[in-house]
């Protein structure tokens, strides 16, 4: 008897970038633009994310803009391909739970589940299988976990005190949250209007029980130091060459 294949999940055709920061520490790369408009390998953050949400299923991105707000919204209004996007400008730092709830209101549909992810993250795990994890577990909101990686390199030594080796900047058995959630519609009146969603919310979520985790492999980088910025390119640069 041949089996029937699953179907696929439907997808989740919308999503919000959080892109308001100043970004203080990647200086001088954000003195005349903001964070999502940084270059990584030639190309903008913004353009990376965009792309990546596209190949998802995702038809329109609501962008939360503050610093700089004109270099993105003219960046965005020039692009011909990937899903359509809406620009909201925070008249104030709103703390990036408050930009949000905020970014929310941009929904074109306030009753579906929605994507968000930091203006800084650059990865390319699947979604879809995100979205699967999600169902399954019945959560409000679901966390992308990525491995932690220790700046730090690390000395190898034996039960007598031996060095061994050393292990440069290696994957440790901890897990931090990747700034990329699967929110259901119910979460936004949970967000706060001004303030950290991570210091409020989530907890509060984590208490009850409704707090999912999504672990994930693969390609992940944030971008938040110039350092970052080559290290990224540098790492994209090489899986281009190597497809």
């Amino acid at each position: 008897m041949t089996a029937v294949p699953s179907p696929s999940p439907s997808p989740v055709t919308q999503a919000l970038i959080l892109a308001g920061g100043q970004a203080t520490r990647l200086r001088p790369y954000t003195d005349t633009r903001p964070k999502a408009m940084v270059e990584v390998a030639g190309r903008p953050i913004v353009d990376y994310q965009l792309e990546w949400l596209a190949g998802h299923g995702v038809e329109h991105v609501v962008v939360s803009c503050g610093y700089k707000a004109d270099v993105l919204r003219e960046h965005l209004a020039a692009r011909t391909e990937g899903p359509e996007t809406t620009v909201l400008v925070e008249d104030e730092p709103l703390g990036r739970g408050g930009a949000l709830r905020y970014a929310s209101s941009g929904l074109r549909d306030q009753d579906a589940p929605y994507f968000a992810l930091n203006g800084d993250v650059l990865t390319w795990f699947p979604l879809d299988e995100m979205t699967v994890h999600h169902r399954e577990k019945g959560g409000l909101a679901t966390l992308a976990l990525a491995q932690f990686r220790t700046t730090w390199g690390i000395v190898d030594v034996d039960g007598e005190d031996r060095i061994e080796g050393f292990t440069q900047s290696p994957l440790l058995p901890v897990w931090i949250n990747a700034g990329v959630y699967l929110f259901e519609p119910g979460i936004t009146p949970l967000l706060p209007v001004k303030g950290d969603h991570e210091s409020s919310t989530f907890p509060e979520l984590a208490g009850q029980g409704r707090l999912t985790a999504y672990r994930i492999s693969g390609f992940w980088r944030g971008v938040d130091t110039a350092k970052d910025v080559k290290e990224a390119g540098e790492a994209i640069t090489a899986m281009r060459q190597d497809a």
